[in-house]
């Protein structure tokens, strides 16, 4: 959650550590590659609840390659059940471009390069901008709820031939933990909707949970896909997940799916106090 909502960050009230790797269209050339590493936790500073966490995300797709790390940071607040987070994300994005084009010449001859046309980029560049998140954030034992928003500062990349931004997304979610008849199983529900104000994407996702430690479920992705999820808890709180993509859209015809992997692990940072020694008057 925290990938596009800072106000996310220590709602599990522990120390929770993520990651993923997604291998997207496989077999489609130059097809998008994304690993993304997550470590926030629940604080109390000065009788301030706080959630404070870090992010790295490497994601490459065609000629394209991100490297981004971002700080994030929640103010926590008790409403009713509760918690609502008010975060922020602050960090830099390395964006860099190495094309390889292909034109056909004036008799139909393959050229290496995109000659004539000085907006198109020719050679490697690579350009740091700076770059903003905001995001709320609640939840309570069933409920989770949030909006949000990336590139919020809309970061202009300034290339020799062409200067693109970052675009700004907004994001809203939802979700709730129904309890089943048989205690030993939960059902999960939950949405999350993507535009850039242009484009929309909806994600509608249910997975179906079993002792806490098994789980599995079907995710549709509006005009691109469908999903089966699994995972499993292996030993002191470690998860791991996965997921494939069939992918409905054109593109199924010329890829194999998409691959994803989770792998993630939370843990308390209360510690026991050492047992201290003392005297008692009683015992002189």
């Amino acid at each position: 959650m925290s990938f596009f909502n800072p106000g996310s960050v220590g709602s599990h009230d522990r120390i929770c550590l993520n990651a993923v790797h997604r291998e997207q269209w496989v077999g489609f050339p130059n097809a998008p590659s994304t690993s993304y590493f997550s470590a926030d936790g629940a604080f109390n500073v000065l009788g301030k609840n706080l959630g404070a966490g870090i992010s790295i995300l490497n994601d490459n797709f065609g000629f394209n390659s991100d490297l981004g790390i971002n700080l994030q940071g929640a103010y926590r607040i008790d409403v009713g059940p509760g918690k609502l987070g008010i975060g922020l994300n602050a960090g830099i994005l390395n964006k860099s471009l190495s094309p390889e084009w292909r034109t056909l010449g004036t008799t139909g001859e393959i050229q290496e390069g995109a000659q004539g046309d000085p907006s198109i980029p020719q050679a490697k560049e690579s350009r740091v901008a700076f770059d903003l998140g905001l995001g709320v954030f609640y939840r309570s034992e069933n409920i989770f709820m949030g909006i949000s928003s990336t590139h919020i500062n809309q970061a202009k990349i300034k290339y020799e031939n062409s200067t693109p931004y970052l675009v700004r997304h907004f994001y809203a979610t939802a979700g709730y933990s129904l309890q089943l008849p048989n205690p030993m199983f939960e059902i999960m529900p939950y949405f999350i909707l993507k535009t850039d104000t242009k484009a929309h994407q909806l994600y509608l996702n249910t997975t179906v949970r079993y002792n806490k430690k098994f789980w599995g479920g079907v995710s549709y992705r509006a005009g691109d896909a469908i999903i089966g999820i699994v995972g499993l808890e292996l030993f002191n709180g470690v998860r791991v997940g996965y997921s494939y993509d069939f992918t409905t859209s054109q593109i199924g015809k010329y890829s194999d799916g998409s691959h994803e992997l989770t792998i993630g692990y939370c843990f308390d940072m209360s510690l026991d106090k050492s047992p201290q020694k003392y005297k008692s008057i009683r015992f002189l």
